[in-house]
C-alpha cells in the first residue's frame, strides 16, 4: 500500500493544477476559491474504482471552472486516499474539517462513507458520495449527507428477482465477504430472493485474501451449485471466477456494483464472458451526458464504470451552490433537497433522506472485459 503522503494531494498544488487547468493566473487574496475535499481510495483493493471516481471529478471541476466555478468562484481539488478503511476514511474527515473544507465528494466504500459521514454531519459538511449504497448511510437522517449513487436494498431486491425469474430450478450458492456492505448486498438478496419463495442452497462467507479458493470452488462444485452470487468487489470475484474455469467449473456467476470495473475482465480473463451484474444505469447512454462523455474521451478517458458518477456528484455541488449563489454548505444541502438538477443523471433532486431520485439498478452482463446491458 502507498504512504499517504506520497497520494495526498496538498491545497498549493491543488492550486497550482487549476492554474494549468484553467489557464488563469490570480494572486491571493484577488480573488477567491472553493476547495472541495474529494476521499477516494487510490490505494487497496478497489484503487481502480477510485480512480475512476476521480477522472469524473476532475473532469466535472475542469468544466465547471470553465463556465464560471461555484458560485463564481474557482474550484480548488484537495485529493485525499481513504484506502477504502474505515479508520482512514475518519482520518480524512477530522482533516477536511481541521483545515476548513466543507464540501466533499466521497466516500467511494460504504463503510468508508458511513465511518466519515459521522465526522462530516457533526460538522456541518456536505459529503456527496458517487459509489456507497449501504441503506444505513442516508436511513440515520443526516442532513448533509448525499449520494448519486443506488441503494443496496434496491441492489439486492433487483439481485434476487433475477435469481428466481432466471435460475428458478438451479441450485444457487450466495456468497459475501466480511464487508458490512458485502454482508448487507447478501443478506438483501436472501431475505428478497426467501419472499419470492425460492431457497438458496448455500449461504457462506469468505475471506477475502484468506480462503483456499479453490477449496471453495471444489465445495461449490461437490455441492451441485448451479449459480453462484458474490456480494463483494472485483478482485476476489475476478480470481474465483478465474481459478473456477482453470478447474473446469463454470457456474453462472453473479456479481454486483463492486465489480463494475475493467480490472475485474483482467483478473478473471475470458472467464469473465457471460458473468452476470447488478450496476447503476449506464450514463454513456444519457443525452444529457453526452457532452461530458465526449469531453472525457477527448482527454483520452473512458467515461465507463463509476467515471460519471463521479462527475455527477461534483456536478450536483456546483449546480446547488450555483442556485443558492452561495459557498455556504448549509445552503447548499438546503439546496440539494429542495430542487433539481439537470446533471449527467438526468434531472433529478434528492429526497429528505439525500437519496437521489434517479433509477436506481440494472442488469449487465461481461464480454471481451467489459460490460454492456444484459437481455
Amino acid at each position: 500500500m502507498e504512504q499517504r503522503g506520497a497520494v495526498r494531494m496538498t491545497r498549493s498544488r491543488a492550486v497550482a493544477l487549476w492554474l494549468v487547468i484553467a489557464g488563469l493566473f490570480c494572486a491571493a487574496p484577488a480573488c477567491a476559491e472553493v476547495v472541495v475535499g474529494v476521499a477516494v481510495p487510490r490505494s487497496g483493493a478497489v484503487a481502480g474504482i477510485g480512480e475512476q471516481v476521480l477522472q469524473g471529478v476532475q473532469a466535472a471541476v475542469k468544466d465547471a471552472n470553465g463556465r464560471g466555478g461555484l458560485a463564481g468562484e474557482p474550484i480548488v481539488l484537495d485529493i485525499e486516499d481513504d484506502a477504502c478503511e474505515p479508520g482512514q476514511a475518519v482520518e480524512v474527515a477530522e482533516r477536511f474539517v481541521r483545515t476548513g473544507v466543507r464540501l466533499v465528494v466521497g466516500h467511494v466504500c460504504s463503510s468508508a462513507s458511513l465511518a466519515a459521514s459521522d465526522v462530516y454531519a457533526a460538522n456541518g459538511v456536505v459529503m456527496i458520495s458517487p459509489a456507497s449504497n449501504a441503506a444505513r448511510l442516508t436511513d440515520r437522517g443526516l442532513s448533509t449527507i448525499f449520494r448519486v449513487s443506488g441503494r443496496e436494498d434496491d441492489q439486492g431486491r433487483l439481485s434476487a428477482t433475477i435469481l428466481a425469474e432466471r435460475f428458478r430450478d438451479k441450485k444457487i450458492a450466495i456468497l459475501y465477504d466480511d464487508t458490512p456492505l458485502s454482508r448487507s448486498l447478501a443478506d438483501s438478496t436472501k431475505a428478497n430472493l426467501n419472499k419470492i419463495g425460492q431457497n438458496e442452497a448455500l449461504f457462506a462467507a469468505i475471506v477475502p485474501g484468506q480462503t483456499d479458493d479453490a477449496a471453495l470452488i471444489k465445495r461449490l462444485q461437490a455441492s451441485g451449485i448451479e449459480v453462484v452470487y458474490y456480494g463483494g468487489h472485483y478482485q476476489e470475484m475476478g480470481k474465483l471466477v478465474r481459478t473456477a474455469a482453470e478447474q473446469g467449473y463454470r457456474p453462472q456467476w453473479f456479481g454486483t456494483s463492486g465489480i463494475a470495473t475493467k480490472e475485474f475482465g483482467t483478473l478473471a480473463g475470458p472467464a469473465s464472458n457471460g458473468v452476470l451484474m447488478t450496476f447503476n444505469p449506464d450514463l454513456r447512454r444519457k443525452p444529457e451526458a453526452a457532452a461530458a462523455v465526449k469531453a472525457l474521451q477527448a482527454d483520452g478517458i473512458d467515461p465507463g464504470g463509476f467515471v460519471l458518477y463521479g462527475y455527477a456528484a461534483m456536478q450536483a455541488l456546483v449546480e446547488a451552490g450555483n442556485f443558492a449563489k452561495s459557498t455556504d454548505p448549509k445552503a447548499i444541502a438546503a439546496t440539494l433537497h429542495a430542487e433539481r438538477f439537470n446533471l449527467v443523471l438526468g434531472n433529478v433532486g434528492f429526497d429528505q433522506k439525500g437519496d437521489v431520485t434517479a433509477p436506481g439498478y440494472v442488469l449487465y452482463v461481461w464480454r471481451d472485459g467489459a460490460f454492456t446491458y444484459a437481455n
